[in-house]
C-alpha cells in the first residue's frame, strides 16, 4: 500500500463553485434566487454565472486578479459569489458601510482591477477612486442595475461604467457556455475578504477553494440544513462570503430570498411571503425580532431556524427569540475562518430544563465543529491549556482546513496569527467548562483590567440585558488614576419605554446582580450605539468616547 498514491482522478482541486453545476442538473426549474418581483431559476443562474466569467475573461480579468464588489444583498452579489471567481479573479466583497478613505485604502490595498457598484453607493466609490494615489491604476468601473431603485435602470447607468458597460451588459455579452476557469489548485486563492471594521486597522484575509469547500460543507453539516431550505438573506454577503451560505445554499438547492435593506417589520412580511425555513444574522437582529412591535409581527408559517453568530449573544435575547417561536443556533467564527469554527451543538436532555438556563447554555460558543481540526483555550503565558472549570480565562485557538491561508502583504501580521506551534490565535478570550463546551469572556483587546482584577465586558453586557428597558449595550474600559481602569457601559433604551432609568439607576441594576468591582462606575446613555453593518457593535469608538471623558475623580468602589 505504501506505493499508492494521489492520481488524477482522486486530486481534482476542491472548490466550492461546483456546487452551481450540479443543483442546476437536479434543481433547474426550482427558485434559486427572489429579489422583490424578480425570481431566477438554478438553470438561469447557472448560465448568468457562466456569462459573467465569459465577459470578465474577455476583459482581459485572469488568473489571480482581483475584482470588487460593492453592493447589498442584490441578485448581482450573489450571482458573483460564482461568476467571479469562475473566471479565475479573487472576489473581493466590499462593506458598503465604510468611509471612501477606507474604501479608497482597500481598493490600492488589494490592487482591484475591477469594481461592480451599486447605483446607490456611486457617489461613495468616486470618492474613494479620487483618493487612490496617482501612481495607482484605476480600476474599471462596471455599475450594478436595480430597477426597483430611482436610476438604477440600465438607460441610467450605462454613461457611467467604463465604456458604456452595465452588469447586465455584461451578462447579454457573455457565453452561457463558457468553460470556467477551474483552480490549478485547491490552494490557489479564491477571495479576498477585509475584517469588518470592529477594530481600526482592517487586514486583507485570503481564503482558497479547498477551505471555502470544507468551511462550507462543514456549515450544512453542522446547521442540520436539509435540501431545498428557503434561506432569508438578513446577513450582508459582503460579510465573511455571508458565512460561506451562498456556496451552500447553491449545495442544498435551496432558495435565496434577497433583501437589500430591513427592518424587524421586513423580515416578518419575507418570512411570511416566502414560508422562509434559515436565516443567519447577528445578535442585534435577534434583539430587533424580539423587540418590535406587535403590530409589525406576523405569525410564523412554520418552523424558522437562525444562526447567529459575531458576538455573544446575550441570553435574556435568545430567550425573548425562541418564545417567539425561532429555533437559534449559536455558532462562532471569525473572517480568518470564513465561516462557523465552534458551534453550540445542543443536547436532548436541555430540552428539559428550564427556559433561562437552556438560554445560558445555548449563549456558549460550543465545541469544535466537524471538520475543524482541534481547538483549545490556552494560558498566554504558558502555552498551556487551562483548567476546565469555566473561570479561568485564556486565548481561544483553532486549526483546521479552513483557516485562512494568510493576511494579503502583511507576513508579520499572519505570522503573529498562525504560529509555529500550530494554532491560530483568534484574539478572543474565553474560558472553557467541564463539558468541553468554550465560552468568549472577551476579545483580548476589551478585557478591562480594575485593580489588578479582570473584568469580562461580556458579563457586564449579559446583566445589562437582563434589564427590561435595556435595548443595547456595550462596556468598555475608562480610565481611572485609582483603578486603572474601571467599567463604563454605554446603554440604549427599548422604544416605548414610559420611564427609562436614570444611569444610576443602571448602576444600582448591575450593583445588584455582580461584585461591585464588576459592575459599571460610568453609565452612557445614547439613542443608538455605533455598530457595523453586520451588528457588531464598534467598541474601538466607544473606547474613544470613553478616553475622551477623561479620568473621575478617585474613589472606592
Amino acid at each position: 500500500m505504501d506505493r499508492m498514491r494521489p492520481n488524477a482522478a482522486n486530486s481534482c482541486p476542491l472548490t466550492p463553485l461546483g456546487f452551481l453545476e450540479r443543483t442546476a442538473t437536479v434543481y433547474g426549474d426550482c427558485p434559486s434566487v427572489i429579489y422583490n418581483r424578480t425570481v431566477f431559476t438554478w438553470s438561469q443562474t447557472l448560465r448568468r454565472c457562466l456569462r459573467l466569467a465569459s465577459s470578465l475573461s474577455s476583459l482581459g480579468i485572469s488568473r489571480g486578479d482581483v475584482v470588487s464588489v460593492l453592493a447589498p444583498n442584490v441578485p448581482a452579489m450573489y450571482e458573483m459569489h460564482f461568476g467571479v471567481p469562475m473566471s479565475g479573479a479573487v472576489l473581493n466583497t466590499i462593506n458598503i458601510r465604510l468611509d471612501a478613505r477606507t474604501i479608497s485604502v482597500l481598493l490600492h490595498h488589494g490592487g482591484s482591477k475591477l469594481v461592480f457598484v451599486d447605483p446607490l453607493s456611486l457617489p461613495l466609490l468616486r470618492d474613494a477612486l479620487r483618493l487612490l494615489p496617482h501612481s495607482h491604476q484605476l480600476p474599471r468601473v462596471v455599475p450594478i442595475e436595480d430597477p426597483y431603485e430611482e436610476n438604477g435602470k440600465t438607460s441610467d447607468l450605462s454613461a457611467v461604467g467604463d465604456g458604456g458597460l452595465t452588469y447586465e451588459k455584461l451578462i447579454e455579452m457573455g457565453d452561457p457556455e463558457f468553460n470556467w476557469v477551474r483552480p490549478k489548485s485547491e490552494w490557489d486563492p479564491m477571495v479576498l475578504n477585509y475584517t469588518s471594521g470592529t477594530t481600526s486597522a482592517p487586514k486583507g484575509v485570503v481564503h482558497c477553494h479547498r477551505g471555502l469547500y470544507i468551511v462550507t460543507v462543514d456549515s450544512l453539516i453542522e446547521w442540520s440544513v436539509p435540501k431545498q431550505p428557503v434561506y432569508l438573506w438578513t446577513l450582508p454577503m459582503f460579510h465573511a462570503n455571508g458565512w460561506s451560505y451562498p456556496w451552500g445554499i447553491a449545495a442544498a438547492g435551496g432558495t435565496n430570498v434577497c433583501l437589500r435593506r430591513f427592518d424587524a417589520a421586513t423580515i416578518y412580511a419575507a418570512i411570511a411571503t416566502h414560508r422562509v425555513t434559515h436565516m443567519c444574522c447577528a445578535p442585534i437582529v435577534l434583539n430587533m425580532l424580539a423587540n418590535v412591535p406587535d403590530s409589525a409581527r406576523k405569525p410564523l408559517p412554520g418552523p424558522v431556524q437562525i444562526l447567529t453568530a459575531g458576538a455573544p449573544p446575550p441570553a435574556a435575547v435568545l430567550h425573548r427569540v425562541e418564545a417567539l417561536g425561532f429555533s437559534v443556533s449559536h455558532g462562532y467564527g471569525l473572517t480568518e475562518t470564513g465561516g462557523t469554527a465552534l458551534f453550540c451543538a445542543w443536547k436532548a436532555e436541555w430540552d428539559r430544563l428550564p427556559p433561562a438556563e437552556r438560554a445560558r447554555l445555548k449563549a456558549r460558543q460550543g465545541v469544535r465543529t466537524l471538520a475543524m481540526t482541534d481547538f483549545d483555550v490556552i494560558d498566554g503565558a504558558t502555552g498551556q491549556s487551562v483548567r476546565r472549570d469555566g473561570a479561568t480565562m485564556g486565548e481561544i485557538v483553532l486549526r483546521g482546513g479552513y483557516v485562512m491561508l494568510g493576511y494579503l502583504k502583511d507576513e508579520v501580521g499572519t505570522k503573529r496569527a498562525v504560529r509555529p506551534d500550530g494554532w491560530f490565535y483568534t484574539g478572543d478570550v474565553g474560558v472553557m467548562h467541564a463539558d468541553g463546551y468554550v465560552e468568549i469572556k472577551d476579545r483580548s483587546k476589551d478585557v478591562i483590567i480594575s485593580g489588578g482584577e479582570n473584568v469580562s465586558s461580556v458579563e457586564v453586557e449579559s446583566v445589562l440585558y437582563d434589564h427590561p428597558a435595556v435595548n443595547e449595550a456595550a462596556v468598555v474600559a475608562r480610565p481611572d488614576e485609582y483603578w486603572g481602569e474601571t467599567t463604563c457601559a454605554f446603554v440604549s433604551m427599548k422604544e416605548g419605554v414610559l420611564a427609562p432609568p436614570t444611569e444610576a439607576e443602571v448602576i444600582a441594576w448591575c450593583r445588584e446582580r455582580m461584585p461591585h468591582y464588576m459592575a459599571p462606575k460610568t453609565v452612557v446613555l445614547k439613542p443608538e450605539l455605533p455598530k457595523t453593518s453586520t451588528g457588531k457593535i464598534q467598541k474601538y469608538v466607544l473606547r474613544e468616547m470613553a478616553r475622551a471623558m477623561g479620568t473621575p475623580r478617585p474613589s472606592r468602589m
